[in-house]
Order: structure tokens, then C-alpha cells, then sequence
């Protein structure tokens, strides 16, 4: 019987993803003429080299998660997660995106650190806003927030900017292992007396951020993305502080124009 390229495609990839080895074997031995043992020795390089990617892959986009959870716990996690859940595209810096919500998942290993979720959420919004679209500050255009009425502006944030609310502070454990700001004890410390933080990210020029929200901001922004003018989004966010906001916003790049409706 003669095989396709497409169909040998096809049992090359049920097997790389067999949970077996020997279920991987039965997948492409039938359609690529090989020996047992010949398509054993290749077929097992593949999947090792795959998981073997995948730990790489993930420890690039979640490098506070990996110091958290050790080296062993680590790579059999992303293992895992390479066999339930293959990438989709070949671009690596694609997949992971279900790390947090799979972590959330082993509830025997996040007993005693129900935080590590949340702080992944963070990390992968971090991995995302490093490769999202450019975006030029009109700086000029901000001028408009002095000529015009809020009711007649919009305004345009960073791309790849998102929010993170947490029961936790993630934003301080983050930051601890990132830029030892603060401290991994004062974060340890914010850990154990439940303290919550929002966490803001986005992209200064070409490096992620991440900082404290403040009070209300997420819920600024939100309505900004949506769509909403200046005017709109305050009344969502009505004890937000957007005069103390505006000129660390413009500074920092999260807000990158003003524009005239």
C-alpha cells in the first residue's frame, strides 16, 4: 500500500504527540517502511527534541514562574503542556498562552502557592506586549486635551497593554525577580498578608512593563480600548485620578495619542 506525503504528515504528528512510545511507534511504522527499530531510534529523537523545545519555549515567556516552581517541576509541567495542548502555529513565541489557566489546574501542586496562576497571567501579558504592533508618541497631539471637550476625544493607549487583577501581588513578585524592586522579602512578605494588586503592563518603547495600577485604572483603560471618549471612559471610572494619570502616562509611553472626533 502507498502513503501520501500528506497522510505520513499526519502520522508523524499523532505520533509525536502519543502519549507512548509505543503508541507512537504503531502510528508511522505502517506507512514509512522502516524497521521497528530504525523508526524508533528517529521517532524518539523527534519527541525528545520537541519537549525538549518546549521547555525552552516556555521558560522564555514565564522565566519568574520557572524560578518559582524549580528546574523539575518546571520541565515536566511544560511537558505536559506540550503533550495536551500542541502548538497550533509553527511560530514557539505563539504557544503557552494556556500555561496560567493549566497551572490552575494541578491543585495538589498549587495548594501551598495558589498565587503562581495569576503571576503567569502577568508573564505571558509581558510576552505579548513585547511583540505587539509599533506605535509612534504624538507627542504634539496632546495639545487637543486643552482645545477640545473630553466629550470629543479619544484616546490611543500602547499596544499590548492589558490589566491583571489578583487576589495576590503579583506585580511585586514579579518585580522582585525581574528587577529586585522590591525586594524578594518585602514581596514574601506582601504574600503572606494577602495583599492584592492590579498589575498594568505595556510597552515602553521596545520593553514590556509592568507597574501597579492605580485605583480605578483598570477600569479607565478598559473603556478607552472600547471604544468609549475621554469623557465616556472617566464616567465608567468616576473616582479615577486622571489629572495625576495623564502626565506619567504620556512619560511613560503607555499613552501614545490624543485624537479629535
Amino acid at each position: 500500500m502507498s502513503y501520501t506525503l500528506a497522510s505520513q504528515q499526519q502520522a508523524m504528528l499523532a505520533a509525536l504527540w502519543a502519549p507512548r512510545s509505543q503508541d507512537a511507534l504503531t502510528h508511522v511504522a505502517h506507512c514509512l517502511g522502516n524497521t521497528a527499530a530504525s523508526a524508533a531510534r528517529g521517532l524518539q529523537a523527534y519527541r525528545s527534541h520537541g519537549r525538549e523545545l518546549a521547555v525552552r519555549a516556555l521558560a522564555g515567556a514565564y522565566p519568574v514562574v520557572a524560578q518559582l516552581l524549580g528546574d523539575d517541576n518546571f520541565d515536566a509541567l511544560a511537558k505536559a503542556l506540550w503533550m495536551s495542548t500542541p502548538p497550533t502555529v509553527g511560530d514557539m513565541a505563539c504557544w503557552g498562552d494556556g500555561f496560567a489557566t493549566f497551572l490552575a489546574d494541578q491543585h495538589e501542586l498549587m495548594a501551598e502557592d495558589p498565587y503562581m496562576p495569576d503571576v503567569a497571567r502577568v508573564e505571558w501579558a509581558l510576552h505579548s506586549a513585547a511583540t505587539a504592533a509599533d506605535a509612534e508618541v504624538d507627542a504634539a497631539s496632546f495639545a487637543l486635551l486643552a482645545e477640545h471637550d473630553p466629550a470629543d476625544l479619544s484616546l490611543q493607549l500602547s499596544p499590548g497593554w492589558a490589566c491583571v487583577a489578583s487576589p495576590y501581588p503579583v506585580v511585586s513578585v514579579v518585580n522582585a525577580h525581574v528587577v529586585a524592586d522590591p525586594s524578594l522579602v518585602v514581596a514574601g512578605q506582601r504574600l503572606r498578608e494577602g495583599v492584592a494588586e492590579t498589575a498594568l503592563i505595556w510597552r515602553q518603547a521596545f520593553k514590556p512593563c509592568v507597574r501597579l495600577a492605580q485605583p480605578h485604572e483598570g477600569a479607565f483603560l478598559a473603556a478607552l480600548a472600547a471604544g468609549h471618549t475621554l469623557a465616556l471612559a472617566l464616567d465608567h471610572a468616576p473616582d479615577f485620578d486622571f489629572g495625576a494619570w495623564l502626565a506619567p502616562a504620556a512619560q511613560s509611553g503607555l499613552l501614545v495619542a490624543v485624537h479629535a472626533r
